[in-house]
């Protein structure tokens, strides 16, 4: 699950329900601590987990997980006018040597680079089934083309990388 705020302040809990068949995104309270009463059933029947969500020039991208338990898998991403859709599905974001596990990750959260307009890390779960302790964390630049969500492996980058690559 994961929580999104919207530009208007709005926030909103978004999860896997219905034994993981379908999305919900749910409008938190005003105070955050509760949810408003509505909610949408987004992805229907598509059995995903691992939700992110975030914002980039006026529309919403999705990037998350099917569900093959500690296995990691292709990651999935979408885009929306609208929160609550309709989401238009775009596929696997990842590209190269390991795009079919998501480099061996489950999407965690896209977060912002603040100061840099339209810049974005995705960050992954590194799950380690026979040592869940040793779980790691990937980051990466969320990079766009085509209006795609596109991410690439990178050994070594710093946030220097947005200065050079305007997506």
């Amino acid at each position: 699950m994961t929580i999104f705020q919207d530009e208007d302040g709005k926030a909103y809990h978004i999860f896997s329900s219905e034994a993981n068949s379908t999305i919900h995104i749910s409008e938190l309270s005003d105070d955050y601590l509760g949810h408003s009463g509505k909610y949408w059933r987004v992805f229907v029947g598509r059995f995903m987990e691992a939700p992110s969500v975030f914002k980039r020039g006026g529309k919403y991208y999705f990037i998350g997980s099917g569900c093959t338990g500690w296995a990691p898998n292709a990651a999935r991403s979408a885009v929306a006018d609208h929160l609550w859709g309709p989401w238009t599905e775009l596929g696997n974001p990842c590209v190269g040597d390991d795009s079919a596990t998501t480099f061996h990750s489950q999407s965690t959260y896209v977060l912002p680079v603040v100061g840099k307009k339209d810049a974005f890390n995705y960050l992954g779960d590194r799950w380690t089934p026979d040592n869940a302790i040793d779980g790691r964390y990937i980051w990466l630049p969320v990079n766009f083309q085509d209006g795609k969500i596109v991410l690439k492996w990178m050994d070594n980058w710093d946030l220097s990388y947005f200065d050079k690559n305007k997506n």
